[in-house]
């Protein structure tokens, strides 16, 4: 009896303890609120409230990994929200607060990776294809040229008509000087289907499209 007593006691106080995966709905829900909030923040804030609006999506997005460890999809958009926080700190002088923010997103792209490569339309390695031709390499951070674009392709590969994958590695081939290349793959991201529930990204994401053509 003794036994039970304590059993009853302390087995709901460590399953209280324990992070649990929400159920099916409430995860699509959170996961659509860090998307549309993701863009508000990205697009349509002043430059003055967007770190401290990323700081709050990061902490949304931690709680979201935390209760569904074995999917991906939380740790993307806590990756994706993390490098926004490092965006948002902007200047010389914030590069190294910013670095291990972008460390962190990577790590949890690896781990998506890892869980499955083609969630969310392969946007783990479309972000890491990102993460490693913008972030600058050895000694201040993990920058690598090749690493980049062997994500971006394998992403356009799982998404090739996708508007992210194809705006990315246009950027990523400007960069390189490949500018004719770049035209091709920007006005394919131009002529990608709107995404459901993402009108707010998708309107920022043509006016960088169409900012980077501009400049070509």
């Amino acid at each position: 009896m003794k036994i039970r007593k304590l059993l009853a006691r302390t087995v709901p106080m460590v399953l209280a303890c324990l992070p649990l995966a929400l159920p099916a709905a409430d995860f699509d829900e959170q996961l659509q609120n860090l998307q549309t909030n993701w863009g508000i923040a990205n697009y349509q804030l002043p430059r003055g409230q967007k770190e401290a609006a990323f700081k709050k999506l990061v902490a949304d997005a931690e709680r979201l990994t935390s209760a569904n460890p074995a999917r991906p999809e939380p740790k993307i958009w806590e990756a994706i929200a993390r490098s926004g926080y490092a965006g948002a700190m902007g200047g010389v002088k914030s590069m190294f607060k910013a670095m291990p923010q972008v460390k962190q997103a990577r790590d949890l792209l690896l781990a998506a990776e890892k869980i499955d490569s083609s969630a969310l339309n392969g946007s783990a390695l479309t972000s890491l294809g990102s993460l490693y031709y913008m972030v600058p390499g050895w000694p201040i951070g993990f920058g690598d040229k090749e690493k980049a674009e062997q994500y971006l392709k394998k992403a356009l590969q799982i998404n090739p008509d996708g508007i992210d994958p194809n705006y990315f590695y246009g950027d990523f081939l400007a960069q390189q000087g490949n500018e004719a290349e770049a035209k091709k793959h920007l006005k394919k991201a131009l002529a990608a289907a709107p995404r459901p529930n993402r009108p707010v990204a998708d309107a920022g994401r043509i006016k960088e499209i169409n900012a980077l053509i501009s400049r070509l």
